[in-house]
């Protein structure tokens, strides 16, 4: 399908160039108008097989489950850092952050465009705003470990935590509309 979208568009491309040609002041537009529709429908054809193609290669490729995991394990373990921040010392609050979260952090955002091509738009943006949100303030903790702050290491713990799980509840119900 992928090699007749190309030839629809590059034939769309050299007849439109013809008809062009051939009287430089008048355009044959009964003829043009057709033509430069074969073009589009090409361009859709390729567009909808690339789209079919990535589906499948993030369905083939075990993504969805990977970033499932990852989001559990992330949810997981901050909810258990979230149960125990009064014990945790704030300036070792940076090492447990990238003890636990660093690799699953990393590949979530590495295979982030999956979700994109098996969610849709909409389910993507949704996800990624809440994980990035619970991502930057898993920042702000290792930041506030580092500087010794306190209050603030307990504070973006909680928020984290939240974050992280309406990512999940989103990625969730992304998956249960698939």
């Amino acid at each position: 399908m992928k090699t007749v979208s190309i030839a629809l568009i590059v034939l769309s491309f050299l007849v439109g160039a013809f008809l062009s040609s051939l009287d430089p002041k008048v355009m044959n537009w009964e003829w043009f108008i057709p033509v430069l529709l074969l073009g589009f429908i090409g361009a859709a054809l390729l567009k909808r097989t690339q789209h079919a193609t990535a589906k499948a290669n993030a369905h083939s490729s075990g993504s969805i489950e990977m970033l499932q995991g990852a989001l559990s394990r992330i949810v997981n373990n901050l909810s258990e850092v979230n149960t125990n921040k009064e014990n945790l010392p704030t300036y070792e609050a940076r090492f447990e952050i990238d003890r636990l979260f660093r690799e699953d952090l990393s590949d979530f955002a590495e295979t982030r465009e999956t979700m994109r091509h098996v969610f849709g738009l909409k389910h993507y943006a949704d996800i990624m705003s809440s994980f990035a949100a619970g991502e930057r303030y898993i920042n702000r903790v290792w930041s506030a470990s580092t500087d010794g702050y306190v209050d603030e290491v307990k504070l973006y713990i909680e928020k984290a935590n939240a974050q992280f799980r309406d990512a999940q509840e989103r990625f969730k119900s992304a998956l249960a509309e698939r």
